[in-house]
C-alpha cells in the first residue's frame, strides 16, 4: 500500500523525535564545562532542540493524541534501552576490551538512573507539553505562534528539568544535592534560551511543513 505523504512525514519526525530523545538519555551523565562564569550543564540538553521543534510542529499538524501517543512510545522504548544497557554493563568484559567493566560501567551505568528519572519526567512533561500546547492555541485563537511554543515549554520543561536531576543525579548518589539543583536550574534555563532563541526556527518548520503536508493543522476542541 503507497503510503501518503503525511504518514510518511509523520514517520520521519517521529523517528527523529524518538532518536533524540533516547540519545539525550544515554550522554546525560556527562557534565560539559560552561566557562569560568557558568555552571556546568548536563550534555543531554544537546538534543533537545530538535524535540522541542519537532514537538510543537507535531502537535500543530497530527494533534495531541498523535503526540501523546508518540510520547507513551517513547517512553517505553527508553525502559527498553534501560533493559539493554542494563544486561551489557552487566556482561563482564573479555580480556583486551577496549574498555573495562569499571569504565564501561561508569561511562554508561551512570546513564541508567538518567533513564529512570527520565521516564517519568519525559512522559510528565510531554504531556503537560501536549495539553499546554492546545490551551495557549485555543486561547489564542490558532495566532501567535511563538507564544503557545514557548509558553508550554516553560511549564512543561521545569517538571522535566527538576525530575530528571533529582532521580537521576542526586537519587543515584552520583551529586550532592546542592550541585543537583544547579545543574536542574541550569539546565531549565538553558530549554528556555533555546526555546526562544528558535522561535524564528519555528515559523520556518511551520512554513515547511505546510508547503509539504498541503494541508491545514489539525484543529482539537479537548
Amino acid at each position: 500500500m503507497l503510503q501518503t505523504r503525511k504518514e510518511i512525514a509523520f514517520m520521519v519526525m517521529a523517528g527523529i523525535f524518538i532518536s533524540s530523545a533516547i540519545v539525550a538519555e544515554l550522554i546525560s551523565a556527562k557534565l560539559v564545562d560552561m566557562g569560568p562564569y557558568l555552571a556546568p550543564m548536563i550534555a543531554g540538553i544537546v538534543p533537545w532542540p530538535v524535540v522541542f521543534l519537532l514537538t510543537d510542529v507535531m502537535n500543530e499538524y497530527f494533534g495531541k493524541q498523535a503526540v501523546r501517543r508518540l510520547s507513551w512510545i517513547t517512553t517505553g522504548l527508553i525502559a527498553f534501552c534501560f533493559l539493554i544497557v542494563y544486561v551489557a554493563v552487566q556482561l563482564p568484559a573479555a580480556k583486551g576490551s577496549w574498555l573495562s567493566d569499571e569504565e564501561f560501567g561508569k561511562a554508561f551505568g551512570g546513564s541508567l538512573w538518567i533513564m529512570v528519572g527520565s521516564i517519568c519526567a519525559f512522559i510528565t512533561s510531554q504531556l503537560l507539553d501536549v495539553q499546554l500546547f492546545h490551551l495557549f492555541n485555543k486561547w489564542t485563537g490558532g495566532k501567535m505562534i511563538w507564544l503557545r511554543s514557548t509558553g508550554s515549554t516553560v511549564f512543561s520543561q521545569l517538571a522535566d528539568s527538576f525530575i530528571v536531576a533529582l532521580i537521576g543525579l542526586w537519587f543515584s548518589g552520583a551529586y550532592p544535592l546542592k550541585l543537583v539543583l544547579v545543574l536542574a536550574i541550569t539546565g531549565y534555563l538553558t530549554k528556555l534560551f533555546i526555546a526562544a532563541c528558535l522561535t524564528p526556527l519555528i515559523y520556518v518548520m511551520h512554513y515547511l511543513a505546510k508547503k509539504i503536508l498541503g494541508e491545514k493543522p489539525v484543529t482539537e476542541t479537548n
